[in-house]
């Protein structure tokens, strides 16, 4: 169910960001009477799915879910129709067109993909609003169990408060800009210093194979005691919240599992929360430091505000109000990722060694049915896929748009020969981009 549920919104958000983009590109070739051969969401290699021609367009849906098209009459992509493009030019094909048209065309998709995001994330802060966490209100520090992140200079209980020199003003910005900054301001026993983290700490990160990052210290929660427990008649039941061990306080689960390590082969007896009371329960703790119970950290903002952990903030807003917070949610998401972008072509960072394709993508959404996970997922991934396509390589629009410009300021147009021959070199590129993407993927897959 789980695998239905993942495959679906997977395959729902990839229809909507192929169909809006190429529609994109649609719209504008049929406002200056450019003839659309074909228009398809996924890819028609031999056979489709289903088709329909209307007018001078064939409608239809491919086999092949690696992307779509639009085949535009007398333009040189990736069908490398030179056959018609070896007749005379036609007054209804894309190479008769005025070059500033052609631009709009061509740009058209990557457009649609940013408004389509804009307009997702307005929607958003109109309808859900944010909750939010200020650094300030975190008041022991963050839980910090990487080991890479540990050699680097950072620990449990610090407090980042900048990463180079930009103030951290909510807990959600943290883990993002410490993986691509390069200086971290922390506050650590009330004293403030700089960690500089190494050129390829994310690289180091991914090596590591280490799940957990930078992430909030939470209670330590009984989920189950166990009937083959050695703690099965200590008293603990599910849903206590483990306090103290003996004299020495544990708030949050990584104090607890240092009690654990520092009174390992003994009795003790532990403060634990029950339905809002104190209650000491004995308990046996094993030579490896175990309690033989399974737990959970509870990491719900409802539940860690009603425990007194943390204070959130929540922010409605109004009509007028959500447009401006929507446009710089799709902005900072935009110079996110573009930053992250340059981190992969910059290969000392070892970012590349994180890149994914669709088995990464599909991973991105969550084993239940959330429309608002699904549809941030979907303005990130319109933006991603903007970005991308954006790119000056021959095949992407913005290698089309590239030889435009160059038209436009040189009065030359490049000869057909040439873009024939870019859009192949454009292909392999692209080609060579996605099997390394999806052979990633598979490393990852066996190897992780």
């Amino acid at each position: 169910m789980e695998f239905v549920i993942k495959i679906s919104q997977f395959l729902l958000s990839l229809s909507l960001l192929i169909i809006l983009h190429e529609f994109g590109h649609f719209l504008p070739a049929k406002a200056f009477k450019t003839r659309v051969e074909k228009f398809y969401l996924f890819f028609d290699v031999k056979f489709s799915l289903f088709k329909k021609k209307i007018g001078d367009t064939v409608y239809g849906i491919g086999w092949l879910p690696l992307g779509g098209y639009v085949k535009i009459s007398g333009m040189i992509d990736e069908s490398m129709d030179t056959e018609q493009m070896a007749q005379p030019p036609q007054p209804w094909e894309f190479r008769s067109k005025p070059a500033w048209q052609r631009l709009i065309i061509m740009l058209g998709g990557v457009t649609v993909n940013f408004l389509l995001a804009i307009f997702i994330y307005i929607g958003m802060s109109y309808y859900y609003g944010d909750i939010v966490l200020p650094i300030d209100n975190i008041k022991d520090g963050l839980l910090i169990e990487s080991t890479v992140a540990n050699k680097a200079g950072l620990l449990t209980g610090d407090k980042i408060i900048a990463v180079d020199g930009e103030p951290i003003k909510n807990f959600s910005e943290i883990s993002e800009k410490v993986l691509f900054g390069k200086k971290v301001t922390i506050e650590r026993d009330g004293k403030e210093s700089t960690v500089t983290l190494p050129e390829d700490f994310l690289s180091q990160l991914l090596d590591s194979k280490e799940k957990r990052f930078i992430n909030l210290r939470e209670p330590f929660v009984v989920v189950e005691v166990p009937d083959t427990s050695f703690n099965k008649n200590s008293g603990l039941k599910k849903g206590d919240i483990i306090l103290g061990l003996n004299d020495y306080k544990t708030k949050y689960a990584d104090q607890v599992k240092l009690g654990l390590e520092k009174f390992k082969g003994q009795q003790v007896e532990a403060k634990v929360l029950r339905d809002n009371h104190d209650v000491v329960v004995p308990l046996s703790i094993s030579d490896d430091a175990k309690l033989g119970l399974v737990y959970a950290p509870n990491s719900t903002p409802k539940t860690l505000e009603a425990l007194g952990y943390y204070k959130y903030e929540t922010k409605e807003y109004g009509f007028f109000e959500s447009f401006p917070v929507g446009l710089k949610k799709a902005k900072d998401r935009l110079t996110s990722y573009w930053d992250q972008l340059g981190a992969i072509f910059t290969p000392s960072t070892g970012a590349y060694k994180g890149v994914g394709g669709f088995k990464a993508i599909y991973d991105i959404f969550p084993s239940f049915w959330s429309w608002q996970y699904f549809w941030n997922i979907t303005a990130f991934l319109s933006i991603m896929l903007g970005v991308l396509n954006l790119l000056p390589i021959p095949a992407l629009d913005g290698g089309h748009v590239m030889f435009l410009l160059y038209e436009m300021v040189s009065g030359r147009k490049p000869g057909d020969k040439f873009m024939e021959y870019a859009q192949m070199v454009g292909f392999i590129i692209l080609i060579a981009l996605v099997l390394f993407a999806n052979g990633n993927d598979i490393f990852k897959a066996i190897f992780n």
